[in-house]
């Protein structure tokens, strides 16, 4: 089922930009061209898109580490202290579906910009905070600025390339973003044997800073002539459209389920690492960082072969690889054999394969979009880390200072990703 814009009194409008869309990629090779030609060539742009992608996972486990001591520092729960985690992920899903429809009909530049200088004054208000419900509101408002940065880079490269490249762009961005999470919590850790928590948000608000100074040196690559002519709140309704596409549906929630096992592993590895297994704060960003590894792995191989095999096949295989793996973690972790390497190694097969399946299901939904890329790449993020704000948020009531809560759901995640997978895409699309 293909999907088609809906009607909003522009038909005229639209055929021309469809007409002048086609024209422009029949002249440079089936690829539309930018915009504006920026400061940077391709090589320099998949760099700056990759470091400005690294806003989410920087934010989220930089401090990770310093949970635990930030619940002991303001006094609260453990239920609590993940509010402050379910803030950032409701604040970064409902940012990207406000801003992506916007980022359509203004284009990418001006957006981005903007969504970066809140995140700065956010990450400094984190910093200076006294108490929780302070630190859970600026991280809200952290997070809704910071939403902007990945509906823009994924707009940004539907712009300028066709679906099978696109993935392997993707695919890219994603070797370099997926070093932020190795890096982060040992720096986090590293951080926290001189200072305290407050410090990180410092670190943040400078990564903010470097961020905005990046991201001016990029093009404007959506062209006038191609952007969406309807009104904003039109455009806001017209998510209920892209919900009418059984693939884009298909591919959104393949990606949605199989993330919900990073939410978990973010949320409920403090606790599991730090206080069931005691592993020392410094170290945890060791145990943290080795899937980030394998994701990088993973994107790195993703981008080597997808346009070679197709995003649908890889897409299916690491579904099929990533349940039967997470499978075998529940058995360990129900019965406590092996220890922590019993969650481990298992663990990071399920999240090693979280870049491809990202990559290959993030690429095939846009295809499905088409000349709405900034709305579809936005309904994607926002239901990924809504089903974020709801894993950290049920892993709270579900704790018993053990590992099960936590591996439960990372193991459900898969599966309901490959049925997904099977029965609303189904056939393969390439």
């Amino acid at each position: 089922m293909s999907f088609r814009p809906p009607a909003d009194g522009s038909a005229a409008s639209e055929k021309a930009a469809a007409a002048a869309t086609e024209n422009e990629q029949r002249s440079s090779g089936g690829k539309p061209k930018p915009a504006e030609h920026g400061a940077t060539g391709q090589s320099g742009r998949i760099l700056i898109f990759g470091f400005l992608s690294a806003i989410a996972p920087l934010s989220i486990d930089i401090y990770l580490p310093a949970l635990p001591m930030l619940r002991q520092a303001l006094g609260a729960n453990e239920a609590q202290t993940l509010l402050t985690l379910s803030a950032f992920f409701v604040g970064f899903g409902g940012g990207q579906l406000v801003l992506g429809p916007l980022s359509d009909r203004f284009g990418r530049k001006r957006p981005l910009l903007a969504g970066l200088v809140l995140y700065i004054v956010a990450s400094a208000a984190c910093a200076l905070a006294g108490t929780m419900p302070a630190i859970v509101f600026w991280r809200f408002l952290q997070a809704f600025g910071g939403s902007v940065v990945p509906i823009m880079v994924q707009a940004m490269v539907r712009d300028l390339y066709d679906r099978n490249e696109s993935a392997r762009i993707l695919s890219l961005n994603l070797v370099v973003t997926a070093s932020a999470p190795i890096v982060a919590p040992l720096i986090g850790g590293q951080l926290l044997l001189w200072f305290d928590w407050r410090a990180l948000f410092w670190l943040l608000t400078g990564f903010g800073v470097v961020s905005f100074i990046a991201a001016l040196t990029l093009p404007e690559t959506l062209d006038p002539a191609r952007r969406n002519t309807a009104h904003p709140v039109a455009m806001l309704l017209g998510y209920f459209e892209l919900f009418r596409s059984r693939a884009y549906v298909g591919y959104v929630t393949c990606s949605t389920f199989y993330f919900c096992c990073l939410f978990a592993f973010i949320a409920g590895s403090p606790f599991v690492y730090i206080e069931y297994f005691g592993v020392p704060p410094q170290y945890y960003g060791f145990l943290f960082g080795v899937n980030m590894i394998g994701m990088i792995a993973t994107s790195y191989v993703n981008s080597r072969i997808v346009v070679r095999q197709g995003s649908d096949r890889l897409l299916r295989i690491a579904l099929i690889v990533g349940s039967a793996a997470s499978l075998v973690l529940l058995t360990t972790g129900i019965s406590g054999f092996g220890g922590i390497a019993g969650i481990a190694i298992p663990l990071f097969v399920v999240l090693s394969l979280l870049t491809g399946v990202a990559s290959n299901a993030v690429s095939g939904a846009l295809s499905v979009a088409q000349n709405r890329a900034g709305a579809g790449a936005a309904l994607a993020g926002a239901l990924q880390f809504g089903a974020g704000a709801i894993t950290s948020a049920a892993l709270g009531p579900l704790a018993d200072s053990t590992p099960r809560p936590m591996i439960a759901i990372i193991c459900a995640g898969p599966i309901a990703a490959l049925a997904a997978n099977l029965l609303l895409i189904g056939i393969k699309r390439d």
